[in-house]
């Protein structure tokens, strides 16, 4: 059941709480995510599981839940044997099992299908370089597809996130004109800079006059880059913020594991919302735990949190 409310009105209200690493829960609930398709992979093998870590971070304080689409496409499913019609129907699943588990956890919870980059698709790792080599139009050619069929199943807002270039930003906001459901943008940031090394005033530029954007932001990000990145956003479109940083630590690609100390601090999130961020959460490393902390640094501003079901 969608929300009363859309998630425009509620931010127009206050803080909104996001959900937090998604693959990080999934391996904790014992899932192996070591395919090309990452935890797209189980929305054919173990929806359940995708539902349940859902669930977790709704009972944690989580009021936007983003789907498991991240790096769903049709290439990568079609590798695996799938073809167009099953791919998006699997694409419009992560939708169902999000919905599904707001509802049976919490009154007012909103989904956010993941529309990843052209490098998450690609499992190379590439989205954190960007410069892909291709141009605007072939960008929106690949995404457009994945964004029609994600629309179908009638999310409450698009994530276009982790973007990593504003190539690749303007090619996105191409795909969604005229999609009908609203669209936050965020990029992946490195040193102050796009992970393309462009200028972050610019790319956050690009959106200042789309209108299907209702928040501009940065996601998948060390969170000490967040503070300057929120005030940046405001500064530069009048959106609302969104920011989703990792929990610190950095993924060695080498050695394929995680290295270095847990830096989220939920407190920082107050001076982020004071800055203009609306939509407010975790992105890799960042679990359940963490979530609920979240929710109580901002438990005094309004809109923060929610009540569950039962409670």
């Amino acid at each position: 059941m969608k929300p009363v409310r859309t998630l425009a009105e509620a931010l127009r209200a206050g803080v909104v709480v996001l959900d937090g690493g998604l693959s990080n829960q999934l391996e904790a609930q014992g899932c192996d995510l070591s395919d090309a398709l990452w935890s797209a992979r189980l929305l054919a093998d173990g929806p359940e599981q995708i539902e349940a870590a859902h669930a977790a971070y709704v009972r944690a304080g989580a009021r936007v839940l983003i789907t498991s689409s991240y790096q769903a496409g049709f290439e990568g499913f079609a590798r695996r044997g799938v073809d167009r019609d099953a791919a998006a129907g699997l694409m419009a699943r992560s939708v169902e099992l999000a919905r599904a588990a707001a509802d049976r956890v919490a009154d007012e919870v909103w989904v956010a299908a993941s529309v990843g980059p052209y490098g998450a698709v690609l499992a190379d790792g590439s989205e954190y370089r960007g410069r892909y080599g291709l141009t605007v139009r072939e960008l929106e050619a690949f995404h457009r597809p994945r964004i029609e069929a994600l629309v179908a199943a009638a999310p409450d807002v698009l994530a276009l996130e982790t973007v990593p270039d504003v190539t690749e930003a303007e090619a996105l906001l191409r795909a969604v004109e005229g999609c009908g459901v609203p669209v936050w943008l965020s990029y992946t940031v490195e040193g102050g800079r796009t992970r393309a090394g462009q200028d972050l005033a610019e790319a956050f530029a690009v959106a200042a006059g789309a209108g299907e954007v209702m928040a501009v932001g940065v996601n998948c990000c060390d969170p000490a880059e967040a503070g300057e990145a929120v005030e940046l956003a405001a500064a530069v479109t009048g959106r609302p913020v969104v920011v989703y940083p990792n929990s610190g630590e950095r993924w060695d690609a080498r050695a394929r594991g995680w290295r270095g100390d847990l830096a989220f601090d939920p407190a920082a999130a107050v001076a982020w919302a004071a800055s203009g961020a609306r939509l407010v959460g975790g992105c890799c490393r960042v679990g359940p735990h963490t979530i609920t902390a979240l929710t109580s640094a901002l438990a005094g501003i309004p809109g923060a949190g929610g009540g569950l079901r039962g409670a």
